[in-house]
């Protein structure tokens, strides 16, 4: 069965991938994630990184908090594919192949997302399930050291000498997509942990980014920042868009949860996923319901 052709409208693939570790892929899926659980849409995840499982450490220790805290907090369908350990690498691959496509299959038109975190390596099953993204994401730290995820750079000029492995990986898997089904894959970098002061470097890196993007074929976005909030968030399985006024920081709303919170949702609108109007109008009306919910009732003094 071809994964590439089995998602179809009104379920939207997104795919978190990148070949370095530590680039924050994790916790980039899991804020998106809650962000459109937060929107009352339909998400499912699926970890292919069934070694390290960052991402189903997550959503479990958000059951688990939730659980122990009475708390009614949103939870994607989650679900992990299983490296397989055969002797034959051509028959694992194809296993983990169809594993992966049966699953799309089976949540085709029961999410309106399927949001997909990628394990820090090549894999032929890391390969097929970008080229079954509608949205690819790749966070990336905001580095030189980082940068070869994209390309080599020349370290006296700055120009780019050649795209990189990962880079061609991607663009092998857009044109894969194309050629399905006609569906351009929109790319999007995400600069984390992008410093809060200017400096030259941050500049060149910028221009060099700038460059890149036209080159390959992506979009540039500010990703989340360098906050202690968001490791301090991942034991307990919580988010910025979750509300930690109430849940963890006894009534107050802190200002390094306000920050992030900003850059999330500044992410959400770059992005530009396809949630509709409806989920927007849900939202706002919860929103609403539990403001005036906490606010004392007017009531008219009798015979005044």
């Amino acid at each position: 069965m071809n994964a590439i052709g089995t998602i179809q409208k009104p379920t939207h693939v997104v795919v978190i991938g990148n070949e370095k570790g530590g680039s924050g892929k994790s916790t980039t899926t899991m804020h998106v994630v809650t962000s459109l659980l937060t929107d009352g849409l339909r998400v499912a995840t699926i970890d292919l990184d069934s070694r390290q499982r960052s991402l189903t450490r997550y959503v479990e220790n958000r059951k688990r908090f939730a659980q122990k805290s009475k708390l009614d907090l949103p939870l994607p369908q989650h679900h992990v594919i299983d490296r397989a350990a055969g002797d034959s690498i051509a028959r694992n691959s194809w296993g983990e192949y169809e594993a992966f496509g049966q699953l799309l299959g089976e949540l085709e038109g029961k999410v309106d997302f399927v949001v997909v975190d990628t394990p820090g390596s090549d894999t032929a099953l890391s390969r097929m399930c970008h080229s079954a993204a509608d949205t690819l994401i790749t966070p990336m730290n905001d580095s030189f050291v980082d940068l070869d995820v994209l390309a080599d750079i020349d370290p006296v000029t700055t120009e780019v000498l050649r795209s990189s492995h990962y880079a061609d990986v991607v663009l092998d898997a857009r044109r894969e997509r194309r050629a399905v089904d006609n569906v351009a894959t929109d790319w999007i970098v995400l600069r984390n942990r992008l410093a809060s002061l200017d400096s030259r470097n941050r500049r060149t890196l910028g221009t060099i980014l700038d460059r890149l993007s036209l080159r390959l074929g992506f979009r540039l976005a500010a990703g989340l920042g360098e906050r202690v909030i968001y490791r301090e968030l991942f034991p307990l399985g919580l988010t910025a868009m979750d509300p930690l006024e109430t849940i963890a920081l006894g009534g107050r709303t802190s200002m390094s949860h306000i920050a992030a919170r900003q850059e999330v949702r500044a992410l959400m609108a770059t992005l530009r996923l396809p949630v509709d109007d409806r989920s927007k109008r849900r939202r706002d009306a919860k929103a609403l319901w539990s403001l005036a919910s906490s606010m004392p009732l007017d009531m008219p003094e009798i015979g005044g």
